[in-house]
């Protein structure tokens, strides 16, 4: 089994935003004054200024000992960092027209074989491709469209990626958009289109090479950035002919900065599409917020509503973001291994396991509670419960077990983490079946072990995001002289229902549905 992530905080893989400010990975000693926090005494703000006063500003800003951090692009704003003692002052300035805080965004993390048809054979295709239909409809006219993705960057290199017409830039902040240090752009992009080839990974909404991808990295290494370089992000999206935006990110407070530079991209025809958050609240996150943003919550494969997916009336769509299993940067990711004498096994990746397997035979360790010196140069096999995983696979070290299976105490898989504790042996997590039908195999040999992947499942409203932005592009590729405002409609009023009768808080309208758009505009016509 590929490695599964499970929902991470704000700062790794919780929501899937996108914004401003990243680690210049270029210049480490600029990447500090760009990418940093504010020293405790100055405030990073976003200023609009009147047209043409921009040098007028900068001139300001420099008298007032402060910095400019970044320059919206195609936007008559800059993000600052001044004392906060000259705020009011800067304020009331006749060439400012308002200031407001240049806030914080943060990224946001099942499969049956494929039989020939649609999608060849000897890969995996991810449940979400067929639960949005996307199996439905050939993507021969997708070339007609193209998404914008603004996230930590994309690996070119993929074997499941490398075929796909992709475009991007050079950042300042955040180095060239085809590096990925965080594996989270890589892992949204497989969703939208990683390719249909034969014996190779998964495939994508979009699997066969003919959408157009444009890549533009807001976040580096420290996974976060500022809502000023989201601006200038979805700005460029424009710029380089973009129809969709997908941003698989977000934060909790709004700004008029982002506000107008949706609302105006929504304007000039172009399809915003944000994630709507994995608190597993009724908070708001922004950019999917704002009326000019289709907000999605996440479902798992039962349709059933992310107990993580925010949810309040924003939300509009749906889309599977539990256990979805996409690309990564080649060999970042994880593959559990587990036989046991002639059985094998579909364990879940122990995070924080050493990438390495062992071979010895299969020994009870009990609940891992405490060192026992008769598994020595055996393989654990130990019940989940009492106590913690980096306990139980410690203990089993400790007693000269070479590797260690953790298996479930009620029905189901899971993904377990071992934290900031290190072990030199490698440890994977089993089902309770897979753990009961082992109880039998005492004194067989055992094989255990993390391999590098390309490919892992995440959770999140991040995943959910790019299944509606990819299923957008492939309906709307059949019918392109369609308005972006009537694509909106038709996905949501195309929808599977799902919870209550109608729009509800938790999955909006419903499951976004390929086929079913695509026959409504048939039958219908744009937007009806």
């Amino acid at each position: 089994m590929i490695q599964r992530s499970t929902r991470a905080s704000k700062t790794t893989f919780s929501l899937c935003v996108a914004a401003a400010a990243v680690a210049l990975l270029c210049n480490p000693a600029a990447a500090a004054d760009h990418d940093s926090d504010p020293a405790p005494d100055n405030a990073r703000v976003i200023v609009k200024f009147k047209k043409g006063q921009k040098a007028v500003l900068k001139n300001l800003v420099a008298g007032l000992k402060g910095k400019v951090k970044h320059e919206i692009f195609n936007d008559d704003a800059m993000a600052i960092e001044v004392p906060r003692a000259v705020l009011q002052a800067l304020e009331n300035n006749p060439y400012v027209e308002f200031i407001e805080e240049d806030a914080k965004r943060y990224p946001l993390a099942l499969t049956t074989p494929s039989t020939g048809t649609p999608f060849a054979t000897g890969q995996l295709v991810p449940y979400g491709i067929k639960m949005v239909q996307a199996d439905l409809l050939s993507d021969s006219a997708a070339a007609n469209r193209k998404i914008c993705i603004i996230d930590s960057g994309y690996d070119r290199n993929h074997e499941d990626l490398s075929a796909n017409v992709a475009t991007g830039e050079y950042d300042a902040g955040t180095g060239w958009w085809y590096t990925d240090e965080n594996h989270h752009g890589t892992h949204v992009a497989g969703t939208i289109a990683a390719i249909n080839n034969s014996g190779k990974g998964v495939v994508g909404v979009n699997a066969n090479a003919k959408i157009k991808l444009h890549i533009v990295k807001v976040f580096g290494a420290n996974g976060w950035a500022y809502s000023s370089s989201l601006a200038s992000a979805a700005n460029k999206c424009k710029a380089a002919g973009a129809n969709i935006i997908s941003m698989s990110l977000g934060g909790p407070s709004q700004n008029n900065t982002e506000k107008n530079t949706f609302a105006s991209l929504a304007n000039a025809g172009i399809l915003n599409i944000a994630a709507a958050g994995n608190d597993g609240n009724t908070a708001v996150s922004y950019p999917a917020g704002y009326t000019s943003v289709i907000s999605v919550g996440a479902v798992d494969e039962n349709k059933a509503w992310a107990t993580f997916s925010q949810y309040n009336s924003k939300v509009e769509l749906a889309g599977p973001g539990v256990g979805v299993l996409s690309t990564v940067p080649m060999g970042s990711g994880q593959e559990a291994v587990l036989t046991v004498g002639a059985s094998s096994y579909a364990p879940g990746a122990m995070t924080g396991s050493p990438v390495t397997t062992a071979t010895a035979p299969l020994a009870d360790f009990g609940i891992g509670d405490t060192v026992n010196a008769a598994v020595s140069g055996k393989v654990c096999l130990i019940q989940r419960g009492t106590v913690d995983f980096a306990t139980k696979v410690s203990n089993c070290q400790n007693s000269g077990g070479v590797g260690a299976i953790v298996y479930n105490n009620v029905a189901g898989a899971f993904g377990g983490t071992l934290g900031t504790v290190v072990t030199s042996i490698p440890s994977v997590t089993a089902t309770m079946a897979d753990g009961t039908a082992m109880k039998g195999q005492f004194g067989q040999s055992a094989t255990v072990g993390i391999k590098a992947s390309n490919y892992a499942y995440f959770d999140g409203t991040s995943m959910a995001t790019p299944h509606v932005a990819a299923v957008a592009a492939l309906v709307w590729s059949y019918y392109p002289t369609c308005t972006a405002a009537q694509m909106r409609s038709t996905l949501t009023k195309s929808a599977l229902d799902l919870g209550t009768v109608g729009r509800d808080t938790k999955y909006g309208f419903g499951l976004v549905q390929a086929k079913a758009a695509r026959d409504r505009i048939a039958s219908l016509g744009c937007g009806n």
